[in-house]
């Protein structure tokens, strides 16, 4: 066989075995869209982290954190429900963000909430005691003899 017809056998063999345009254009763009989703899937869903902001979110709201730091409980409602859509959506870094933005509003609504009752507490010890002294105040001063003496609760009379 000559070296042109050895030539011409290659090119067609090398042709025939090698797709057309469009099919590695497709093999590239799947190829691509699977290195993509790869890139996502890589990154586990935030399951911790959301169980732990809906946990805070719970505890706010039963700290009373609604009576005391509405609007702190009410971002941390509002970024756990965004990060619920966000894993929804297996968008995990965002679902990630704000699942710890909301475990973080979260608590500072509870603390706000401890701090408030608190405080409301102190300032009723504080009304109890003036409530006290001004009764201490008004009450007559008691006389020298009044008190337990050698008669008085606990000794015999003789």
């Amino acid at each position: 066989m000559s070296e042109a017809a050895i030539l011409s056998e290659r090119m067609n063999r090398t042709w025939r075995e090698t797709p057309a345009p469009w099919v590695c254009g497709a093999a590239a763009a799947a190829l691509l869209a699977a290195s993509g989703l790869g890139g996502c899937a890589s990154q586990p869903r935030p399951t911790a982290q959301l169980v732990r902001a809906r946990t805070l979110v719970s505890q706010a709201e039963k700290d009373e954190a609604q009576r005391y730091a509405a609007a702190d409980l009410q971002r941390a409602r509002d970024e756990l429900s965004g990060a619920q859509t966000a894993a929804a959506d297996h968008n995990y870094p965002s679902a990630l963000r704000l699942a710890d933005r909301a475990s973080v509003d979260a608590d500072l609504a509870s603390a706000r909430a401890s701090s408030a009752k608190a405080e409301q507490s102190s300032e009723q010890v504080h009304r109890g005691l003036d409530t006290l002294r001004q009764q201490l105040e008004q009450s007559p001063a008691p006389s020298q003899g009044a008190g337990t003496g050698a008669t008085g609760p606990g000794r015999d009379q003789q």
